[in-house]
């Protein structure tokens, strides 16, 4: 088998016309026929490009709406067929089929069409592409002889590599877009079984295939001695880091992306509690250390901002920002300020001149703009590996909603969006967690927090060591019941008028007695936030 391949005939069938006639024009002066489908050789044709219908090549016309056109022997014989293998050259011949030595694809905008919120089962059906992927993988297989190209960013590529070799294409180049063009219909397939297994009734499936794909590989892990790779899945669609548009700085990291991760979804949940207020969250090693809701009004997200750095402005320093608003100048001002320092900054969008102040002032600040606030496409399901197999399960994004809440001890407190918004915050600390929050200076943020602890007593100890003298008059919410009212007690001596927590110990009359005693509301949601 040669190394270089002379280019004589192609067959193109793009979705995607970016630079499509520039390519078409490439080709044709350098004397290579053009085969084309549909609205391709349409858009070619009307380039003043020589090009041959598809139906002159297969003797049959386009039908059934264009899912019938290449998917024909003449098509794929040309494709397949080795040039040096005797009967397959004695069969090419005795069919009239002609070798075809470069198929330009890139598949029906089936992603990009499930992306859109409202898109009806029935038109995103219609867009999986079968003669595309079908072609794809023909030409791939005989990479040997056939040149495949995916993409358009490979158009230059190609035809620098015809100039470099007479016309004809190199090995190397061709089994490298073999590679490629594999690894994007299984990207491709991937995104239709996500889009069909979302009908299923089935809530975890037999067997279960991800087909998540690589987007980039990682300086290194959680620690420089780790290896680490990030791959992107083809069913997500909303706004995360992965599908985020970095607009400065350096590279993310490991770290970089599990924080800003974390961080993102803080906001998204805030965000769905009150789709009115700006919302900020600062996280540091997964956990929140600063999160707020700002009251309506000018410099909203500013304010959203200087309330969650001052839930912990000393964990804050080196932590991640995430916002769920367009980040504007004022806000950008304030993080251009000397107490802030910032590994990532995570925000839908931002305006033009909030942009340049970052940018200025912070050469290796990551800057990330998701989109907008709601995600249209999301799996409703996580994952987690453990040594030998994969933990699954439904994400806990049960809302709060504190009409069904109960209250189980003490006078009755009527804050239901503070007592939501801690409710939210609590379930995105690592339990065991309390967190301690409420009313200040024109918005609701966190006062302090206790995470990740093995008693809920030490979770409570730290909660109101951080809040300080913010505590009195605080609400007080715990990802999971009390077993003891010892944990209770120190948040009652910490000055808390209210307590939200799941209940359902055997031990839950000792706090209501606590509470009724201390003057606490006791509010019981019978639902338990435990992470992990």
């Amino acid at each position: 088998m040669p190394d270089l391949v002379p280019i004589t005939r192609a067959l193109v069938s793009v979705s995607d016309k970016t630079d499509l006639i520039p390519f078409a024009r490439a080709l044709a002066t350098r004397g290579v026929e053009i085969v084309s489908t549909g609205g391709t050789a349409k858009a070619i044709g009307e380039a003043g490009i020589p090009v041959t219908p598809i139906d002159r090549l297969t003797g049959f016309p386009e039908m059934m709406d264009g899912r019938v056109k290449t998917l024909h022997p003449k098509v794929h014989g040309g494709l397949l067929a080795l040039r040096d293998h005797p009967e397959h050259v004695a069969a090419m011949r005795s069919h009239g089929i002609v070798p075809i030595d470069l198929v330009c694809i890139n598949l029906y905008p089936f992603e990009r069409t499930i992306a859109r919120g409202d898109v009806r089962h029935a038109e995103a059906v219609e867009q999986i592409d079968i003669g595309g992927p079908s072609m794809i993988r023909s030409g791939a297989k005989n990479f040997e002889w056939v040149t495949v190209v995916t993409s358009p960013t490979a158009y230059d590529r190609v035809v620098g590599d015809l100039d470099a070799h007479g016309g004809r294409t190199s090995r190397a180049l061709r089994a490298e877009l073999a590679a490629a063009a594999f690894g994007r219909t299984s990207e491709y397939d991937a995104a239709i079984a996500a889009f069909l297994g979302r009908a299923s009734p089935a809530a975890f499936p037999q067997v279960l295939r991800l087909g998540y794909i690589k987007a980039e590989e990682l300086r290194y892990g959680e620690n420089p001695h780790q290896q680490a790779a990030l791959y992107r899945d083809p069913a997500s669609t909303g706004p995360t880091i992965v599908n985020a548009r970095k607009l400065h700085g350096k590279d993310l990291s490991y770290n970089n992306i599990n924080d800003a991760s974390a961080a993102l979804e803080l906001v998204k949940a805030l965000t769905r509690l009150d789709h009115e207020r700006a919302g900020a969250a600062v996280i540091k090693h997964t956990i929140p250390c600063g999160a707020a809701l700002a009251d309506p009004g000018p410099d909203d997200a500013r304010r959203a901002i200087d309330l969650a750095i001052a839930g912990d402005p000393l964990a804050a320093y080196g932590g991640i920002l995430a916002v769920n608003t367009t980040l504007d100048a004022p806000a950008a001002a304030r993080l251009c300020q000397p107490d802030v320092f910032l590994e990532v900054l995570v925000a839908p969008d931002f305006a033009p001149d909030g942009l340049d102040l970052l940018r200025q002032r912070w050469a290796n600040l990551r800057i990330l703009a998701v989109g907008e606030r709601q995600a249209t496409a999301m799996r409703k399901v996580e994952y987690r590996s453990v040594p030998g197999g994969m933990l699954v399960q439904d994400r806990d994004v049960v809302p709060p909603d504190p009409q069904t809440w109960t209250l189980s001890a003490g006078p009755r407190v009527d804050r239901p969006l503070e007592a939501a918004f801690l409710e939210i915050v609590v379930r995105f600390l690592l339990s065991n967690a309390i967190a301690i929050g409420g009313r200040c200076d024109g918005g609701i943020r966190l006062f302090g927090a206790g995470a990740g602890q093995v008693d809920r007593v030490s979770a409570c100890r730290l909660a109101a060591a951080k809040a300080g003298a913010l505590a009195k008059g605080a609400i007080a919410a715990s990802d999971a019941f009390f077993p003891f009212p010892d944990g209770p007690t120190i948040l009652a001596d910490a000055g808390v008028a209210a307590i939200v927590h799941p209940g359902g110990s055997k031990r839950d009359q000792e706090t209501f007695d606590l509470c009724a005693a201390r003057g606490i509301a006791c509010y019981t949601t019978g639902v338990r936030h435990f992470r992990h």
